[in-house]
């Protein structure tokens, strides 16, 4: 046993976070982490990590009580964490991100670049990432500063290495890579926690599972003794048949249509990111878009809401043709929810009832003025809608579970009342009670005349959820299916640029 909780507790003003829980971990193993959002595992792993302090309750570090002051405290000590939320500073070079505040430096006062730049290219490497490590952080993709981030900790020489969703952004080959250097940390006795709501992937990797809810640790087993429904079961109390959403609205009159859409890709403008996709969602229907990373999903939904410009092609709403900027686009009733809700979707220093008011500001404007109250109201009723769970439309953004946090997100698009609603991977990095909140509440929506144009790397999603599914590869649509009539194995064939 290399680090031990004993009856740790949490409470943020009348909020108990963590009510008694014992957690250990091991050196060699894989311990697994699952909860909802808000059963506490976060704050958990803030705590081991020294980010924050239990409000009773001992850590104990080789069989010795330690307390760790800071996260720097608890670096020096071994313990390193990979946060869920991307922590890099996106003006800064790959190297510069890996070696901030930790600088390697030539006759104590002198930064050693060549040195970091070079142990930063080793990392990469045998991450089978080629990133340059003098490029900034802000031209990588998203994937990419994930990459970065793991590095980042692979740099540290952890003995406790606490990984919180380290693969929300990842390809399916960058996981493979990833999991390739977790066996070889766990052979040289480093000891692995590993949180993630890709629960199949995570139960691949584990040697020891534990489970939280509502603050309390409720089960915990070997891995090889569980499975996905034991899981789900004590996540959230339910059967996972039941996470997905079983009655669908009938469908209606045309809402968006897009003939021959093709879209230059923003890092590299002599290629098509989107080429000559052309598509149509209904009034009540719920459209889904599956692909590999690449294949053009963000970058189509982006140009439908303004983000990107097209380079040919056009996009209808009601039989007229929409362009102009984002603003002009929301006033028409489309609405984006973007991919990386931390960067696109929320502003850090505001509250939750700032962030979800922001985009439909021009419904509570009367004269020169927001009305308050009218802008309070909503705000109120919305956070009941998308059951966000937070003390209040004055707490910070920053204090919510990344499950409320998209739910703010998603809530924000809603306050502009659209007609034609766009969400690109809904449920990254959300739990599975959450992501079925979403699947209600996107439901709910269609059925109220809503057009629903989704994207999603998960194939579940893909299979489950949609009333149509269209597969991409390479900016093209190659294949479209309605649900219920296609395998997992025939839209990953798809998706990989394969025979229909």
């Amino acid at each position: 046993m290399i680090m031990e909780a004993r009856a740790v507790t949490k409470v943020f003003g009348a909020t108990h976070a963590l009510k008694g829980v014992d957690f250990a971990v091991e050196a060699g193993r894989v311990t697994a982490l699952f909860g909802e959002n808000g059963a506490g595992k976060s704050t958990l792993m803030k705590i081991l990590a020294g980010i924050e302090q239990p409000t009773t309750g001992e850590l104990e570090l080789d069989g010795e009580p330690i307390a760790f002051g800071s996260p720097r405290a608890a670096a020096d000590r071994g313990v390193v964490i990979i946060h869920q939320e991307l922590s890099l500073f996106p003006n800064l070079s790959v190297a510069d991100n890996l070696f901030m505040a930790r600088e390697r430096v030539r006759h104590g006062v002198m930064v050693d670049d060549r040195a970091q730049r070079d142990t930063a290219a080793a990392l990469l490497q045998r991450l089978e990432e080629p990133i340059d490590p003098r490029t900034d952080v802000s031209e990588l993709r998203l994937g990419q500063q994930q990459i970065v981030e793991i590095a980042r900790a692979l740099a540290q020489d952890a003995r406790v290495l606490i990984m919180d969703e380290p693969t929300s952004a990842l390809s399916a080959a960058e996981v493979e890579v990833l999991f390739r250097i977790i066996r070889e940390l766990t052979a040289d006795g480093v000891a692995i926690v590993y949180i993630s709501h890709h629960l199949e992937e995570a139960l691949e990797i584990a040697d020891h599972v534990v489970v939280l809810r509502d603050g309390g640790l409720v089960a915990e087993a070997e891995a090889a003794d569980v499975n996905l429904a034991w899981i789900v079961e004590h996540m959230v109390g339910r059967s996972q048949d039941e996470l997905f959403p079983e009655d669908h609205a009938e469908t209606g009159a045309e809402l968006l249509r897009i003939r021959d859409l093709s879209v230059a890709d923003p890092r590299n403008p002599g290629r098509l990111s989107v080429d000559g996709v052309s598509l149509t969602v209904r009034a009540g229907e719920i459209v889904g878009l599956y692909g590999l990373m690449g294949a053009g999903r963000t970058e189509l939904l982006e140009a439908l809401a303004g983000r990107l410009r097209v380079v040919s092609g056009e996009i209808d709403i009601d039989g007229d043709m929409i362009e102009g900027p984002v603003s002009a686009r929301i006033a028409r009733g489309l609405a984006l929810v973007p991919e990386d809700r931390q960067r696109d979707g929320l502003v850090q220093s505001m509250s939750v009832g700032q962030n979800l008011s922001l985009s439909g500001l021009r419904r509570f404007i009367r004269g020169p003025l927001v009305s308050a109250d009218k802008e309070r109201t909503a705000v109120t009723t919305m956070m009941r809608d998308v059951t966000v769970k937070a003390s209040g439309p004055d707490a910070p953004i920053t204090s919510l579970s990344g499950g409320n946090q998209q739910k703010v997100v998603l809530g924000k698009a809603l306050l502009t009342q659209p007609r034609v609603l766009l969400l690109d991977e809904p449920t990254r990095g959300i739990d599975v009670g959450a992501k079925a909140d979403i699947f209600t509440l996107m439901t709910d929506l269609a059925g109220r005349g809503v057009a629903v144009l989704f994207a999603t790397s998960e194939l579940d999603e893909a299979l489950h959820v949609p009333d149509r599914l269209l597969v991409m590869a390479k900016g093209k649509v190659v294949r479209e299916v309605r649900r219920g009539t296609s395998s997992r194995e025939e839209i990953m064939v798809a998706s990989e640029g394969g025979e229909r």
